[in-house]
């Protein structure tokens, strides 16, 4: 979803989301997948995995021979051009050099190593100061800017920043139950800033801030039910992870740590936690549409910030595949808490294509089934809404899902006096909770909706058309110059260039 200020808002722009270009035929991922499996040569290098140095990697930066670096792997992306989804130009941009950064910007989700393995070259030379900092970790030596901060590790160039993000945890014991107690130092904490997953006996809590992540990774020492309890006393800016003991023993400790224990870690630098979920209830909200409720394991806890959005993932042919999706409400008229979804389920509404790769496999997902389902991601903050006063929400299609969390969200803050959607969809047919949102406009007048068809039936008696500029300035047409307005885009990339250009 893209935001845009309208003039004399005070919002500022935040753009999200990746282009997507028109492929050539024979070039989907499933294609793709079939070529990675063909046997053909994809590195031009017959099998032979070599050390490329900075200079070897700078040659290749044609179309015709693109090397590139992702996290320290160097792969012949030459034959992968056509198939990216974002077009050649678009991967072009880290030809010959380390394209990791760009990498994690754009889609830091996807497992490279599994998409691009035939296309390995080899490992990237070690540069010396690199060897140095491998050296000095080895053998114990301090290096400059790790200075362990209350315990904790602490990323190059944080240092600024630690006073205001000393976290420190302890743990206490009753005869049958542990908890664990994370010291933020932040009044504002709530259960959006908290993911908690507890499987197998291992503990990972991560307390999101800004940029970076508190992490706790723990095996734990002793047998726990799985079940997790979380409490947020934001006046203290205190955490309490509370877990049930499976048998009444004595613990002498925690646990083992586990990877990145106790410290910080970049958000973009980590790996997205997956967890299993279970299929609730699949209803259809259109011909091709349907509201999906999966249930979150119980040794999980998390919330779905407003704006946010999660990942599905399913192995097909030995291929990672991931695609996003913004989870929404079971109806316009749920009250989230803490201005999420606290966890138990997750409602997601998917739009069905028989041609792709990942929702047929949704669409015959059975009750009991499971899937591997993200933590949240997104830069959309609820603070971007202080101050204004309204609202317009322009949605193509499934571009609605993540303006429902948004509308239920905005008509319970007093300050909102008007909430204008715009909704364009192909046909009547493929219009989503119509019903709801006709309920919810004349409930709240200061609700308005209206649909506008690109290939609407001969009967259609509403706006006809695609976006457009006579459609916009008509639908904004009788604002005052107080009213300070937010304006949200969401749809296929070409509909979301139309409305903010």
């Amino acid at each position: 979803m893209s935001q845009f200020p309208t003039l004399g808002s005070q919002q500022r722009v935040a753009a999200g989301g990746r282009n997507k270009v028109q492929l050539k035929p024979g070039r989907s991922l499933m294609d793709w997948i079939r070529l990675t499996k063909s046997a053909k040569d994809m590195t031009g290098l017959r099998g032979r995995l070599i050390t490329v140095t900075e200079e070897e990697l700078a040659k290749h930066n044609e179309k015709t021979d693109c090397w590139m670096c992702i996290r320290g792997m160097v792969y012949n992306v030459t034959p992968y051009l056509e198939y990216h989804p974002g077009g050649e130009e678009e991967l072009m941009r880290g030809a010959g050099a380390d394209g990791t950064e760009l990498f994690d910007q754009i889609h830091s989700w996807v497992n490279s190593e599994s998409m691009l393995k035939e296309c390995l070259v080899g490992r990237m030379a070690a540069k010396p100061k690199a060897r140095a900092k491998a050296f000095a970790n080895q053998s114990g030596l301090k290096l400059p800017k790790q200075t362990p901060l209350n315990g904790t590790s602490v990323p190059d160039g944080f240092e600024k920043q630690s006073k205001d993000i000393s976290f420190r945890h302890e743990w206490f014991q009753t005869e049958d139950t542990i908890t664990v107690v994370i010291y933020t130092k932040k009044k504002d904490i709530n259960s959006d800033f908290v993911i908690v997953d507890l499987e197998r006996g291992v503990l990972r809590t991560e307390v999101r801030q800004h940029e970076y992540s508190y992490i706790l990774h723990l095996e734990l020492s002793h047998e726990v039910q799985e079940v997790v309890s979380v409490h947020c006393a934001s006046k203290v800016g205190k955490i309490e992870v509370s877990l049930k003991k499976l048998n009444s023993v004595l613990w002498s400790d925690l646990g083992q740590p586990r990877e990145h224990h106790n410290s910080y870690i970049k958000n973009t630098d980590g790996d997205l936690s997956y967890r299993k979920c279970t299929l609730l209830s699949k209803i259809d909200v259109s011909h091709d549409t349907r509201l999906l409720c999966f249930l979150l394991p119980p040794g999980c806890y998390l919330t779905i910030p407003v704006g946010q959005h999660i990942y599905l993932k399913r192995s097909i042919q030995d291929v990672e595949v991931v695609r996003p999706y913004t989870p929404v409400l079971s109806s316009l008229y749920t009250e989230p808490k803490d201005g999420g979804l606290t966890c138990t389920n997750i409602y997601l509404m998917i739009k069905i294509y028989p041609d792709g790769l990942l929702t047929p496999f949704i669409d015959k997902l059975q009750i009991g089934d499971c899937v591997s389902v993200s933590s949240p991601v997104g830069n959309f903050k609820c603070s971007q809404l202080v101050g204004i006063t309204e609202l317009i929400l322009m949605a193509a299609g499934t571009g609605f899902t993540p303006m429902i969390k948004l509308i239920n969200f905005s008509l319970k803050m007093s300050s909102f006096r008007k909430i204008r959607l715009m909704m364009f969809n192909k046909t009547e047919k493929d219009i989503v909770w119509r019903d709801q949102l006709d309920l919810l406009a004349s409930k709240d007048k200061r609700f308005e909706v209206e649909y506008i068809l690109s290939e609407p039936h001969l009967e259609w008696t509403g706006k006809r058309g695609k976006i457009e500029m006579s459609l916009c300035s008509e639908f904004v047409t009788g604002r005052t110059e107080e009213l300070q307005t937010l304006v949200c885009v969401c749809g296929p990339t070409s509909f979301t260039e139309q409305a903010v250009g």
